[in-house]
């Protein structure tokens, strides 16, 4: 009995019944390790499988919230002009001979003949050579709208180059007038934000040391929604943060309204009026009586 008995201990066997007739006690270690191999190896399985599955949904959600954050946080807000390698070769080619003294070659400005134009985009280039107040005539407080120098196609390409090279603000594409229903909210906005520079009739005003504040008249949609952009001179840049994208086409769709709409009961005197044709008769007369009293009494003399 003595034998068979330290032969099962030898190859892990213990009886059930002790030689004495009793239950065989079972070694506390055998039973804790029985344990721990039966049942601690699964939580520890368990638990590494869920790190594994929270760490999956982070990293999906945060995948998802970045692509929709590209998918929907343009620089404008609306569709944005695609650039091709030819654009930006033919613009690179206008730039060198029209924009590289006052600019430098690599846009970062020269002092005291032009500022930098890393970071102003398509969007500020177009507004700029569109409108003819690039490139500059003279140096001055105030650069005037002038014939532009440039036809759109190349005016696009110039843009291209410089926003190729220096990034920023693309040129907006699509329709960016609001539509009739846009008109009032356009004109409550367009009088907190803009009137108290180009007035509250669109016709601008002289501002500080020299600087004017120009008058819409002549601005294309185009114009109006890139220098919103971009924040020409003493203007300031306005986000989609601060304006939104229907804000702006609103504003857009107020002023050209406000431009192309007749002035009811008499003249409207860029839209000073109306007022009736007698009072401009009158203060035009009266003008006039007075230049011809000072010369007869300048002749006089």
């Amino acid at each position: 009995m003595t034998e068979e008995t330290d032969v099962d201990a030898d190859y892990g066997f213990e009886p059930a019944v002790s030689a004495t007739g009793a239950p065989a006690a079972q070694p506390a270690a055998r039973l804790n390790r029985g344990a721990g191999a039966s049942w601690g190896r699964r939580p520890r399985r368990s638990a590494v499988r869920r790190k594994l599955s929270a760490l999956a949904i982070m990293v999906g959600a945060l995948a998802a919230m970045g692509g929709a954050y590209a998918a929907f946080a343009t620089s404008s807000g609306a569709q944005e002009s695609s650039t091709s390698a030819q654009q930006i070769t033919a613009g690179q080619q206008l730039y060198q001979v029209s924009c590289i003294t006052c600019h430098g070659a690599n846009l970062q400005g020269i002092k005291n003949q032009g500022p930098s134009l890393i970071g102003v985009g398509g969007a500020a280039v177009y507004f700029q050579v569109s409108t003819g107040r690039m490139p500059l005539a003279a140096q001055g407080a105030y650069a005037a709208r002038k014939e532009a120098k440039y036809d759109e196609a190349q005016t696009e390409q110039l843009a291209a180059f410089v926003e190729n090279v220096g990034g920023g603000p693309k040129i907006p594409t699509g329709e960016l007038r609001g539509g009739s229903a846009t008109i009032a909210a356009g004109g409550s906005l367009f009088r907190l934000n803009c009137a108290s520079c180009h007035g509250t009739t669109g016709k601008g005003a002289p501002l500080s040391a020299g600087k004017i504040a120009p008058s819409l008249n002549e601005a294309t949609d185009k114009q109006f929604y890139t220098a919103m952009l971009s924040g020409p001179e003493s203007m300031p840049v306005f986000s989609d943060q601060e304006i939104t994208p229907a804000q702006k086409r609103s504003i857009i769709a107020y002023v050209q309204a406000l431009r192309s709409s007749a002035d009811p009961g008499g003249a409207g005197v860029d839209r000073i009026g109306p007022v009736s044709e007698a009072i401009v008769i009158w203060a035009g007369g009266v003008g006039v009586l007075m230049i011809a009293i000072l010369w007869i009494g300048a002749r006089v003399r």
